[in-house]
């Protein structure tokens, strides 16, 4: 099992110049090898005899010219600028897969790293060793034990930080409490409402820090490109960016800690994110959520733990469905909160209702998975737990 640890970095004023220099050269390659690409596949297009462009070839080339064409590579790791080019052959694998979209040019400010591989790399306690630079300090020790595979350090902000990857054979969390299944039902009002009664508001921190980020994004909208003023806005910019992000990643982490610590099955709806984000009224609201960001951190959290996440049919009518006689509605509004069913006469609560329709149809769907009777509307997720990233350790307050 791959599991990742990211850990914050406390590098002195030389230690960050060098990283930013991997960096740029990291994103350099990166691009020259793109551009590369580029055009020994439009001649390949004129000239079949040519032969086509590919990750290996790339490498080569690059190792060949750069002590005369780019010399100063040579004054970091050399693992900066050729796991870019492998990071590039991997994304044009996934896009000819139909995984992702095109590969695109990496961008200064935003795409601020560079990869390590497991020979080049050492850790000792609270400490990481990077080639042509020493040890770095880090803010805390791995926790996981096993082989290291990687190591990834990015900047975000003004910070420094190293996403380590580790091969361990045991289960990194102790396994579920098993207090039976749980159905959840994401939405924008409360970001999650269990089966059980419980709701999760979550922080919406954009809502929160919205007028903030619109004085920000002004500021730097109004300082001269390439002046000292606009470099310090952008850094302000960039850190309420990385606020946003931690708080939203903290509180998913706890709330998805919390659901997978108690519960073995978890059944949840299969949301069309992508779709979602087209209606502009909502999309705001819809992204500061972070729907997959959940999905995805329930499914390796709850594999570690030894539990399963049963994904729902994208169509399948959760809300329009009582959950206690099975009668469907024919239409039902998003702002009809509390409906009463016409056949037995219950009363729901619109997001409590589906999440215990999510929960029955993910009991139906293991049930019929082990033999049992009863196929839902489902498919189980079957996910690679990792790389993941190290969960808070805060505990989570429903509402």
């Amino acid at each position: 099992m791959l599991v990742a640890h990211r850990i914050r970095l406390d590098p002195n004023n030389v230690q960050a110049t060098y990283l930013a220099r991997a960096a740029g050269t990291a994103r350099f390659a990166y691009n020259w090898a793109l551009g590369e690409w580029r055009k020994q596949y439009e001649a390949c297009k004129t000239d079949p005899t040519l032969p086509k462009p590919s990750e290996a070839a790339l490498r080569r080339l690059l190792n060949s010219i750069k002590r005369d064409s780019f010399p100063w590579m040579l004054d970091v790791t050399k693992n900066a600028p050729q796991m870019a080019i492998m990071q590039l052959g991997r994304a044009f694998e996934n896009f000819f897969a139909g995984r992702a979209r095109y590969p695109r040019f990496r961008r200064k400010g935003r795409d601020d790293r560079f990869t390590l591989s497991n020979d080049q790399l050492r850790i000792e306690a609270r400490r990481i060793r990077i080639p042509k630079l020493g040890w770095v300090r880090m803010r805390e020790t791995l926790r996981f034990a096993g082989r290291i595979v990687s190591a990834s350090v990015a900047r975000v902000a003004n910070h420094w930080y190293a996403s380590i990857t580790v091969e361990t054979s045991e289960l990194p969390a102790p396994l579920a409490e098993n207090q039976g299944s749980v159905g959840i039902d994401l939405g924008v009002k409360a970001l999650a409402t269990l089966s059980t009664g419980e709701t999760f508001e979550g922080p919406k921190a954009l809502r929160t820090l919205l007028i903030r980020l619109r004085r920000l994004s002004r500021s730097v909208s109004c300082k001269v490109k390439g002046s000292r003023n606009r470099a310090k806005a952008k850094l302000k910019l960039a850190k309420l960016h990385a606020r946003i992000a931690n708080i939203r990643r903290d509180s998913l982490h706890q709330l998805s800690t919390s659901i997978t610590r108690r519960f073995n099955t978890i059944g949840i709806e299969d949301l069309n994110v992508k779709g979602m984000l087209g209606n502009r009224h909502m999309a705001r609201a819809i992204a500061d959520m972070g729907f997959y960001e959940l999905r995805r951190q329930l499914e390796y959290k709850a594999a570690w733990r030894g539990g399963q996440v049963v994904l729902a049919d994208r169509w399948f009518p959760s809300s329009k469905l009582c959950s206690g006689c099975a009668y469907r509605l024919d239409e039902l509004s998003l702002d009809v909160r509390h409906w009463t069913c016409p056949s037995c006469g219950a009363s729901h609560d619109r997001d409590v209702n589906a999440a215990i329709n999510l929960r029955n149809m993910a009991v139906s769907s293991t049930a019929s998975a082990c033999g049992g009777e009863g196929a839902g509307p489902a498919r189980e997720r079957r996910v690679k737990p990792a790389p993941a990233k190290q969960e808070s350790n805060g505990k989570v307050n429903h509402g």
